[in-house]
């Protein structure tokens, strides 16, 4: 669906989707397959909230129509918001019955490696999804089936509703799909399409079920229904607000005046901003409201006479669940028939939810000692809203040049990662920190290593060099902390037991013409490391705490 007004949070559903989109036209890595999880974990978080708004919405209409008397005509209009909300629930069950056939088939998530062991396959997924060639057709042609069912069923509630929701749609996918309402549009009927891209061989068009689920990996086709799921409930949620403006949700009768109070979303993330608007429903342009509350000052529109109350969501206080329950207080003042003052007030709940932390490095689980361990510290829950200041124990911080970017440098064995947004403390991670591996030490006579085993010729033993090769898994993580360079060390010509001289090196090369001259085969050179130093990400130097010997056999 596109087109039409959409909240803030409609708003960050669409851009997720077209993510999710952009991420299937790429080559599937570790990384990519990350921000499928990250997604699905979002849209179901989106999901859910908006069940629950949907629900809260037809509380108020069943208030609100007890208050008048439980008209006729009222139950009726809740009875079809009902009815939208029990064919979304229907639905929904259909769309798990296939995720949970995916995950039985392909293995339940691994809490181990935080994954599923087929995350990136989908040869499986082709044959539950799209079916066997020349056998029966896959879940996903069913799947369309009852998404477009479900969608008429949805608009053919009240013919309010079904102008709604083809308002929903842009005005080119209005009229290719002539005046009906669908959620999966034939690719044919669908402009959004590239006509020459989305066509096979044979110039015959690949239709919705190959363009959404063919060699998807799994991941990505949970992902896939998941959004399936929002668009579901936004249907739902689309007839439930219709229906709700036909029984005049909240109005206040002046007999028995109430003062009420609508946020955007009763659940908010902390650090994010919470929205509400405050408000008497039946009104005039004589009442000038005077509105106040206890989180701070409240803007009112001298027009609509609605109050806007905006403020940051505190932390804190969280359940098992990460959710916090809250409570703010507000008042409404207004003169009364007489003249005289009235000030109504009432209470207003809400729920904070703990956003949770997202971090991206080459080591999560461990940092290193010392050294420059980069991450990428993200709240999805915050999304644009998101401005990231970083404390540590245990570690000094250095701010990256993008938004989340932070360079960690441990000074104890433990650290803790403070993180906050716009001075708003979000939450913490603790990280152990690991010893930087000491690296190799390997003698080279030219470009290539010296044969510690069966020995040098003495003709090559002009000159030898000593490379500190470093821990390669260490090197792959921090490439800048891996710099290691012998820096002194020690040779000695011995034959038999007996030392015929020596000479000190500084540096990682040392040239042996002086006493080359008195090699004598099955004498062998004894090598001391005395020094080996690491540079660091700053290019500073540190020395290692390490000595190591050798024997190289002079043939």
């Amino acid at each position: 669906m596109g087109g039409g007004k959409e909240t803030p949070r409609q708003k960050m559903i669409g851009i997720m989707y077209l993510v999710l989109l952009a991420l299937l036209a790429l080559q599937v890595q570790n990384e990519v397959l990350e921000k499928f999880y990250f997604i699905d974990e979002s849209l179901e978080a989106a999901r859910n909230v908006a069940q629950n708004s949907n629900a809260q919405i037809i509380s108020g209409m069943k208030a609100a129509a007890k208050e008048k008397g439980n008209a006729v005509s009222d139950m009726a209009v809740i009875a079809k918001a009902e009815k939208a909300v029990e064919l979304s629930n229907n639905m929904l069950k259909s769309i798990t019955d296939i995720r949970n056939e995916i995950i039985q088939t392909m293995g339940e998530y691994d809490e181990e490696s935080g994954g599923y062991p087929k995350a990136a396959q989908y040869d499986e997924i082709n044959t539950i999804m799209i079916g066997r060639e020349g056998g029966e057709k896959g879940r996903a042609y069913e799947l369309s089936a009852k998404l477009n069912e479900y969608a008429k069923a949805v608009a053919a509630l009240d013919p309010h509703i079904k102008d709604a929701l083809v308002k929903s749609l842009t005005p080119e996918l209005q009229k290719a799909v002539g005046g009906e309402f669908l959620l999966a549009i034939p690719t044919e009927k669908n402009p959004q399409y590239d006509r020459s891209k989305y066509r096979n061989a044979v110039g015959d068009y690949i239709d919705w079920e190959n363009i959404y689920f063919r060699s998807t990996p799994m991941v990505a086709s949970l992902a896939v229904l998941r959004q399936l799921e929002t668009e579901v409930v936004g249907v739902a949620q689309k007839a439930v607000e219709v229906m709700k403006g036909k029984i005049g949700d909240f109005e206040i009768s002046f007999d028995q005046v109430v003062a009420r109070a609508s946020a955007e979303s009763n659940i908010v993330a902390a650090g994010t901003t919470y929205k509400a608007t405050m408000f008497i429903s039946a009104t005039s342009s004589s009442i000038e409201p005077k509105m106040t509350s206890s989180v701070g000052s409240v803007k009112v529109d001298p027009t609509t006479k609605e109050g806007i109350v905006e403020f940051k969501a505190a932390p804190g206080g969280y359940d098992k669940d990460g959710l916090a329950k809250k409570t703010w207080k507000g008042s409404i003042t207004i003169k009364n028939s007489g003249g005289q003052d009235t000030t109504l007030t009432f209470d207003k709940e809400y729920i904070v939810a703990k956003p949770v932390i997202k971090v991206q490095s080459a080591s999560v689980q461990a940092l290193y000692l010392g050294c420059g361990n980069e991450l990428d510290v993200q709240v999805p829950a915050l999304g644009s809203a998101y401005n990231p200041s970083f404390t540590a124990t245990g570690a000094q911080v250095i701010r990256g040049a993008k938004k989340g970017e932070v360079t960690i440098v441990p000074n104890a064995n433990a650290v803790k990662l403070s993180v906050s947004s716009d001075g708003n403390p979000i939450g913490s991670e603790d990280f152990q920190v690991r010893l930087v591996p000491k690296p190799e030490v390997l003698p080279f006579v030219g470009n290539k290593p010296a044969n510690t085993a069966q020995g040098e010729d003495a003709s090559r033993l002009r000159s030898l060099e000593l490379r500190a090769v470093p821990d390669e898994s260490f090197k792959t993580f921090l490439p800048k902390d891996a710099r290691f360079r012998v820096t002194s060390w020690k040779i000695t010509h011995v034959r038999g037991r007996r030392a015929m001289g020596s000479m000190n090196a500084n540096g990682p090369t040392a040239n042996l013409g002086s006493m080359a001259g008195n090699f004598q085969a099955g004498d062998r050179l004894f090598i001391e490391v005395e020094q080996v130093q690491r540079l660091n990400f700053q290019n500073q130097t540190s020395n290692v705490n390490m000595k190591p010997s050798f024997n190289i056999p002079i043939n």
